[in-house]
């Protein structure tokens, strides 16, 4: 059997709905983490699988617990759990993508941040799987609200960064609530200490697999810069910004109280910059994501916590405004640029203290470390590059029928402005957020204002004011 056909989905012992599904999809080959883990998921094994964000892992485990399941049994049978709500709505969509082809499967998320009474009342209408944090999950079953005498499938993703959050606890109570028959699949990026002792206490005999997370020089450039003080670190970050002029850019910081810092700092100079981190609520949350994922705030200041299963594409600029403390983490920050074959840039802020650190990421990278001067501040424009898109929030959304399309039309009808004028729309249950390029963002205003969408006058405000 050649490589490529050993790569088809068409090889495995799926369920034909799911390969018709997988077909329709698009999904013609499997990546590397699927192709290693799904063989061994599909036959019931305990899984351990390392691999970046966007491996295609979520698509792995997803196919093995739908592929296993009874749908005339209404019980749970799986479980996935994530560490921030972001990710387990991610998965909770993919899954449903996957399961498009199979009738009445009922997917349920529970995460924290939302409304506890209408989870309990969807729990008590049953479900096949729940997606969701570990903190939730653990209030629902210690309420006796979620009851896992059926689970066949226990998944943990993003494991590294669920033990980082202090959800260790919240796990193990979770883990005792399920059948120790149950099959288990572990997912992470990284492989510290603490998740091999996690591993070896909850799993049986677990398959390992690990896909490297490398990055061809060709597709993530990496550059080192020296700095001596905290005051340069500011001024470096701000010189390159400006230097490279990205539409998106994604700066990590190792504590919350620095995205604080360097958020506020950026800002004061005039730049588009938020921070993210844990200390935020989910509606500010929310909120900064919108903006950055469509573009109308430039700089994204963020923990590495924080950042985990952001579904953010086409990242211009990666920069570590302090090294990470495991060179593992440095491949996964660096690997959020130069996705999907485009070119990426990652710059790194280095000091005296770093040279251990260097060192791990020259062995962990394969790739020497080189360093860069600093661009000179008179060859650069000082004016910060206005963001291209300015957000607009629009009070309704899915609960009071309102769709993507609803907006776009009233914003494109006669020609008032055009598709290319309109970036994404993304709703929730009673909001709704609509990016326009920034020259027709009053032009946007007024329409929506002296419009109706679903026969009802909706109110509407630019964030920015």
């Amino acid at each position: 059997m050649s490589q490529s056909s050993a790569y088809q989905f068409s090889v495995l012992p799926l369920s034909q709905e799911l390969i018709d599904t997988l077909t329709t999809l698009g999904y013609d080959s499997m990546t590397p983490i699927q192709a290693q883990t799904l063989p061994h998921i599909i036959a019931g094994k305990d899984v351990i699988g390392q691999g970046k964000t966007g491996s295609g892992k979520t698509a792995a485990f997803g196919l093995g617990l739908l592929n296993a399941l009874d749908v005339k049994t209404f019980r749970i049978q799986a479980l996935v759990l994530c560490p921030t709500r972001e990710l387990a709505d991610q998965v909770a969509k993919e899954i449903r993508r996957l399961a498009r082809g199979v009738q009445n499967i009922k997917v349920l998320t529970l995460c924290g941040g939302m409304p506890f009474g209408p989870q309990v009342s969807s729990l008590e209408h049953g479900a096949h799987i729940v997606v969701g944090t570990p903190g939730r999950v653990e209030d629902h079953i210690c309420k006796q609200n979620l009851k896992l005498a059926d689970l066949n499938v226990l998944v943990l993703d993003e494991a590294d960064r669920m033990l980082e959050m202090g959800f260790t606890d919240s796990l193990a109570t979770i883990i005792e609530a399920a059948p120790t028959t149950r099959q288990t699949l572990l997912f992470s990026a990284t492989m510290p200490l603490q998740i091999s002792q996690l591993a070896a206490a909850i799993m049986r005999d677990p398959i390992e697999i690990h896909v490297e997370a490398t990055h061809q020089a060709t597709t993530i450039e990496q550059r080192f810069f020296k700095i001596t003080n905290e005051t340069q670190r500011l001024e470096a970050l701000e010189l390159l910004i400006l230097k490279h002029a990205p539409e998106s850019a994604l700066v990590f910081c190792n504590t919350k109280h620095d995205t604080q810092i360097v958020a506020q700092y950026l800002q004061a100079q005039g730049f588009a910059a938020i921070a993210l981190n844990g200390d935020l609520e989910q509606r500010e949350r929310n909120l900064m994501l919108v903006r950055f994922s469509n573009k109308s705030a430039q700089v994204l200041v963020a923990t590495d916590v924080a950042a985990r299963g952001l579904d953010i594409d086409a990242l211009d600029l990666v920069i570590n405004f302090h090294l990470s403390r495991e060179s593992d983490i440095h491949v996964h920050r660096i690997g959020r640029t130069g996705r999907a074959g485009a070119k990426g840039l990652a710059c790194s802020l280095v000091d005296a203290k770093d040279q251990h650190k260097l060192a791990d990421i020259a062995a962990r990278t394969d790739q020497p470390i080189e360093f860069t001067p600093l661009p000179a501040s008179s060859t650069i424009d000082t004016t910060p590059l206005n963001p291209m898109m300015v957000t607009l929030q629009l009070d309704g959304g899915k609960k009071q029928k309102i769709r993507a399309g609803d907006i776009l039309g009233c914003l494109t009808r006669g020609a008032r402005l055009t598709g290319d004028d309109v970036g994404k729309i993304i709703l929730f249950d009673n909001r709704a957020f609509v990016a326009v390029k920034r020259d027709k963002a009053s032009a946007a205003l007024k329409i929506i204002q002296t419009e109706k969408l679903k026969g009802r006058t909706v109110r509407v405000r630019n964030i920015e004011d």
